[in-house]
């Protein structure tokens, strides 16, 4: 983070995030605070709002500190014959929908998403497979897309679906962050196949998982429950949290 935080600001705000859970504000809590077995996750989930709640910057390193090596984990070659289109046309017909609670919606092109000012940054990929690696991202900050779109005021979430079948969602604490970033490049060069292209989410402040590959479609909504199967995310039928922050 660009400012630490001290062990006496991270015990003051541990009583100060049970305070928001006890007074019920759904603000505060991850979409699963329902299950008693979340509670656990409700209550790390409202510590780290309350704790980054100025919205500090996730660590970026100089250029000469990427990796050499930045694995390719999962799909790395989407085998559907609408992507292996997309792809033969160097992505000139692929189209990001952007639909729900936005004045505009409609679809942006490769070309209208580089068309917006830019931001590039160098940043530790974190996976929950106990491996990490630094690359430079190159893309458009999300909360300049969703302006563009028209955002409106009961929108609580983004939901992000891929051309291979995953989906997951964040909130707008995260949305808005200025280094959640809808890349198109990657250490300065077009985003590769095997990394997501054309274009990939990345979300400098959660795990790996949450950084989803291939986007199709966003949505904006103002609940999760009745979105797919109202958890949240794919990822949690495999074991995974919805929220996934470091």
């Amino acid at each position: 983070m660009s400012k630490l935080i001290s062990r006496r600001q991270l015990l003051a705000g541990i009583p100060a995030a049970g305070s928001l859970i006890l007074t019920g504000c759904r603000e505060s809590l991850p979409p699963t605070y329902g299950s008693l077995f979340d509670v656990s996750n409700a209550v790390t989930f409202a510590a780290q709002r309350w704790l980054l709640r100025k919205q500090p910057l996730a660590r970026e390193f100089a250029r000469d500190m990427i990796s050499k090596h930045f694995p390719a984990i999962n799909t790395t070659n989407p085998g559907s014959r609408g992507y292996q289109i997309l792809r033969a046309s160097n992505f000139f017909l692929w189209r990001l929908q952007v639909e729900g609670l936005v004045a505009s919606p409609g679809e942006f092109s490769l070309q209208d998403l580089k068309s917006l000012p830019a931001r590039t940054q160098v940043t530790q990929h974190n996976c929950e497979q106990g491996w990490s690696a630094i690359a430079e991202w190159t893309g458009v900050p999300l909360a300049r897309v969703l302006q563009e779109a028209g955002t409106l005021p009961q929108a609580r979430y983004v939901v992000f679906h891929t051309v291979d079948g995953w989906w997951d969602s964040l909130d707008m604490f995260d949305a808005l962050h200025p280094q959640t970033l809808l890349a198109y490049g990657m250490n300065g060069a077009a985003l590769p196949v095997q990394h997501g292209a054309p274009v990939r989410l990345r979300v400098e402040r959660q795990l790996g998982y949450k950084n989803l590959k291939y986007l199709s479609r966003m949505e904006l909504t103002d609940r999760l429950d009745d979105v797919e199967d109202g958890t949240g995310a794919v990822g949690a039928s495999y074991g995974y949290s919805w929220y996934a922050g470091i």
